[in-house]
């Protein structure tokens, strides 16, 4: 039985191989060593002490500045991505079956369209004379400038990946009967309570993978920012992507950028893993 479970497990080792493993170990090489092989830390101290003076970066900021731009980016499109699909993915789970699968195929028919499509047709809705503005226009209310700021790239974010939010959430609270709902409200517990100590516990797992799903794309995702955000600022996937195929590549920084983002990102998921253990715990005490 074990032999066969590893021969089954055998092509997934293989693929992790080439396109995990192997690929971590070019971007280590090239983060830890010069043009001629050696090894060094110059790189990793490059983007914790750059000196402007030394050439001009494409922002005129610090590396520094923009990994913590990046993490406030994430860290905003995640929240508001669990605003906006806490309740729609409550409503779906409390729908009939049919509404159900209708509701959830809507939900990912925009994941079919290609990423870059996606982020030009935000691009084409918010631009000055885009289908937003003309509409507010029918009101009397001026155009609002939203291309190339920080909103747009968040607008984009957002829509991109709250599908990666509602889904998860989804799939854990289809499974909370309505009979345990039902108990609540039978024992005197109003809408709040039951919410706060019936809905809530019970889709915390799938709350924890929807912030793992949208904050580590979020935070290492490119082309978004120039496209919806102009050449103001850049987050820390454009300037990694730049180093590697821009007018002047520096593989050797674009991988210690790509390694400092790779850490954080594990950390990131660490802390939400503990959080999960801990709800499991406490819910298994609660038990008791």
């Amino acid at each position: 039985m074990k032999k066969k479970s590893g021969m089954l497990a055998a092509p997934f080792g293989i693929w992790m191989a080439l396109f995990t493993i192997v690929p971590i170990g070019i971007v280590l090489w090239f983060a830890f060593t010069d043009a001629n092989g050696q090894f060094t830390f110059d790189n990793v101290r490059e983007i914790f002490a750059f000196d402007p003076s030394k050439g001009e970066t494409l922002w005129n900021d610090s590396f520094v500045s923009t990994i913590l731009y990046s993490l406030w980016l994430g860290f905003l499109t995640t929240v508001i991505s669990l605003v906006i699909a806490y309740p729609l993915a409550f409503s779906i789970s409390r729908a009939t079956e049919r509404v159900q699968l209708t509701m959830v195929m809507l939900v990912m028919l925009p994941m079919w369209m290609n990423f870059l499509l996606r982020t030009q047709a935000i691009k084409s809705l918010l631009s000055e004379s885009g289908l937003l503005n003309q509409f507010l226009g029918l009101f009397g209310v001026g155009s609002l400038e939203i291309l190339n700021t920080d909103v747009a790239i968040v607008i984009g974010l957002v829509y991109d990946f709250l599908p990666f939010m509602i889904l998860p959430l989804y799939s854990v609270m289809v499974k909370i009967g309505k009979s345990e709902i039902e108990a609540a409200q039978d024992l005197g517990a109003n809408v709040f309570s039951v919410f706060r100590r019936v809905v809530l516990p019970l889709s915390v797992p799938g709350i924890l993978n929807g912030i793992t799903m949208v904050f580590v794309p979020s935070v290492s995702t490119f082309v978004i920012s120039t496209l919806l955000g102009g050449s103001k600022r850049m987050m820390i996937g454009d300037v990694i992507e730049s180093m590697f195929v821009g007018e002047a590549p520096n593989r050797g920084v674009g991988s210690a950028l790509a390694l400092v983002l790779m850490v954080l990102i594990l950390i990131c998921m660490a802390v939400t893993r503990l959080a999960d253990k801990s709800e499991s715990t406490e819910e298994g005490g609660f038990a008791l």
